[in-house]
């Protein structure tokens, strides 16, 4: 089982330990994501074994092998990372790998950002179990917040992490599957800290790119 070179976790371990700075909600919020990082770390297995596994699902082994054309032409002719991100693959047991909480304040559109080490200010708090989700989103919405909470399939840790293939992907077609790998990969090569909206408008004209 590939294992997270010492550097990144140190990182994470950093991170964990930051939040021992803050106050209780968190280091309880931070604790989770450190958690929840962790184990899907723990869970990724090299997509080629899987592949080459004849003991292992037809159909995963088939729906792998097809994404790693999508893999090779994301850095042939994308110029996007070439790493192990997509080359892994983690079984989470659950239809989502985070739920995240959006929040705005009434008769608003513009969402309640939240602000972190690495990614910057973003217009959500993810959590890795629907429970913890739900939480936040009553708290919320006992502060008189409007509040939308939403399961999502797959994130970018922006290169800090190699990115598995998730399960939660494999309900997608092909082209849907190749057009995240290109989507992720590009928040990987380009991410500016603080503008969520810039972000995602650039990894989608990327994906666009890759699937015309």
């Amino acid at each position: 089982m590939p294992r997270p070179p010492a550097s990144r976790l140190r990182h994470l371990f950093a991170l964990t330990a930051l939040t021992l700075l803050a106050g209780c909600s968190s280091v309880s919020y931070y604790g989770q994501l450190a958690q929840g990082q962790w184990q899907l770390l723990q869970a990724r297995e090299p997509v080629e074994k899987i592949i080459a596994d004849p003991t292992r699902d037809a159909g995963l082994r088939e729906h792998l092998a097809r994404s790693q054309l999508a893999r090779r032409f994301a850095s042939e002719h994308l110029h996007l990372p070439d790493n192990k991100s997509y080359r892994l693959y983690a079984d989470l047991g659950r239809p989502y790998v985070v739920w995240n909480v959006f929040a705005t304040d009434e008769f608003s559109l513009e969402p309640v950002t939240h602000c972190f080490p690495i990614a910057g200010c973003v217009a959500y708090r993810g959590y890795y179990s629907p429970g913890g989700a739900r939480g936040e989103a009553a708290l919320q919405r006992q502060a008189g917040k409007d509040v939308y909470l939403s399961g999502v399939e797959a994130y970018s840790t922006l290169g800090w992490f190699d990115d598995p293939i998730l399960s939660s992907m494999l309900g997608w077609g092909d082209e849907r599957l190749a057009t995240l790998i290109f989507h992720e990969l590009a928040h990987q090569r380009f991410y500016v800290k603080d503008d969520t909206e810039f972000n995602e408008s650039y990894a989608s004209f990327v994906e666009q790119e890759g699937t015309r």
